[in-house]
């Protein structure tokens, strides 16, 4: 049994006392420090909790890194799975064809993958043509915008712009001279409905840049300020000479009033919205080789099932020459309830008075280097906020790509073989299209030295599911019918063939 250590201390010194009266005094030693071991009960809690915290954090990244990459491949995959299987009927069915529409509409079982930004300046590598890999850098993050270098090689630049050429290019021109007054008789407006559609601050009064951006859409001419002024003096609808029209003045004017003085004074080119030519190529089968691996290329570059690729509009090529421009616009409007998109419309089986494009995404290509000038801009990528009436301030007009390009926030320069694409609508949450993007606004700076050649590819997608899986069963119903009218030809041809031989 162990005794307490204050006893064999009390011993020691009594043997030591003991010696000393028997012998003389030894000579004194230097005093030895005795180390006393600390307590590490809190440094081992201390140590303990930073590590719990430690292994937390790295498992939650883990399982967010693990979230990421399969939810995206899930979506990926079940997109592609859905569509590849069935890219020359363009069906609208889930993993089992089995599956059919019901009553209520068709069930949800197409995906649309989106590519993330990450940050401005980050590059990812992407895999588009066989043996090459290209860079893809994301430009801004609103809009989703990305530019992918070397996208089409020098020689397939050319071969793209000798076809628009061999097919001839149609004047660019976006000005509406007739139809407009069908369109109100339709609607059934008011000149107080009109006035309180186009007073934006709802202030009573419709103000210089209120006037203007609806012009500029109605009759596709760009009118200044200056032309405003000189437009109101020739109506005298201005009496008071404020700038500004109030109910009782605008209802004095006619609804195509803009249009009639204008056209009678004489319009320029440069007053044009859009100052360019323009033709269609088609991308289908039996189309230039070019064409049809440029369409397979933005397939993959998008990442979007194929037959939605294949079902929207044809490669769009434009030509500006010195002095073209196109000024700030977005390639599709936002969507309704009362709106019906271009391409579904029949399927739909609906009138509506409204038409957008619907085009979510835009994949443009620049098919030549330009001497000087040529940007295209996107005056608003990546503001805190978009105001329309911020737009037109002062003697600012962002939206003027002929005097005010420069102050644009984004301009990319054309380079030739280089592609750029962005989304022109945000993400609905669940795989699908949600509301338009309005920091895709964008247009093509004058050319001041030079021709700029530059080739669009839109993909065409409804935000109304439903509208898109009908239009896309509709397209498969006729292609099935056309291939069986064919083969129905075929055999009566084999069969009086045959019969001939006879």
């Amino acid at each position: 049994m162990m005794e307490p250590q204050d006893n064999i201390e009390e011993d020691d010194t009594a043997s030591s006392a003991s010696a000393s009266s028997s012998s003389p005094p030894p000579r004194s030693l230097p005093r030895q420090r005795v180390s006393l071991q600390k307590s590490s009960v809190c440094s081992r809690s201390y140590f303990m909790v930073v590590m719990v915290f430690f292994h937390v954090y790295i498992i939650n990244v883990i399982a967010l890194l693990l979230y990421v990459h399969y939810n995206n491949g899930s979506n990926t995959s079940t997109a592609n799975r859905d569509f590849t299987n069935r890219d020359n009927s363009h069906k609208v069915t889930g993993p089992s064809d089995a599956q059919t529409p019901s009553d209520s509409g068709f069930p949800r079982n197409m995906y649309l993958p989106r590519i993330e930004g990450i940050r401005v300046g980050h590059v990812q590598k992407v895999s588009l043509v066989p043996g090459k890999v290209h860079e893809m850098k994301t430009l801004s993050l609103k809009p989703l915008l990305f530019e992918i270098p070397g996208f089409l090689s020098e020689e397939e630049c050319g071969v793209v712009v000798r076809l628009a050429q061999l097919k001839g290019l149609m004047e660019s021109q976006v000005m509406v001279p007739e139809g407009q007054e069908e369109l109100d008789q339709q609607l059934n407006l008011s000149p107080e409905e009109i006035f309180n559609f186009l007073d934006l601050n709802q202030d009573g009064q419709l103000q210089p840049h209120e006037i203007l951006t609806h012009s500029r859409v109605r009759d596709g001419i760009w009118l200044t300020s200056e032309n405003l002024k000189e437009i109101y003096d020739g109506l005298k609808v201005d009496q008071d000479g404020n700038g500004l029209l109030s109910l009782e003045e605008f209802g004095r004017l006619r609804s195509d009033a803009f249009q009639h003085f204008l056209l009678q004074r004489g319009v320029e080119r440069s007053q044009l919205v859009r100052n360019s030519r323009h033709t269609w190529l088609y991308q289908g089968q039996g189309a230039h080789q070019v064409l049809q691996d440029l369409r397979k290329r933005v397939t993959r570059l998008t990442r979007l099932p194929s037959s939605l690729v294949e079902l929207s509009e044809p490669l769009q090529v434009v030509r500006y020459e010195q002095g073209g421009h196109y000024h700030a616009h977005h390639d599709s409007g936002p969507v309704y309830p009362e709106t019906a998109c271009t391409h579904t419309r029949l399927a739909a089986n609906t009138t509506s008075p409204f038409q957008t494009s619907c085009r979510y995404i835009t994949v443009l290509f620049y098919l030549s280097n330009v001497e000087e000038g040529g940007e295209t801009t996107f005056p608003v990528a990546d503001n805190r906020t978009y105001e329309e009436a911020s737009l037109i301030q002062n003697d600012v007009d962002l939206l003027d790509t002929r005097k005010h390009c420069d102050k644009g926030n984004l301009r990319v320069k054309p380079i030739k073989g280089t592609a750029v694409f962005w989304y022109n609508y945000l993400s609905d949450g669940r795989g699908w299209v949600g509301e338009q993007d309005e920091y895709s606004l964008h247009g093509g700076c004058v050319v001041t030295r030079g021709t700029k050649w530059v080739a669009n590819n839109w993909i065409n997608v409804d935000p109304d599911y439903q509208r898109q899986a009908r239009y896309q069963q509709f397209v498969s119903q006729q292609e099935t019918q056309e291939q069986e009218e064919l083969i129905s030809e075929l055999n009566s041809d084999q069969h009086i063939e045959t019969h001939q031989d006879l």
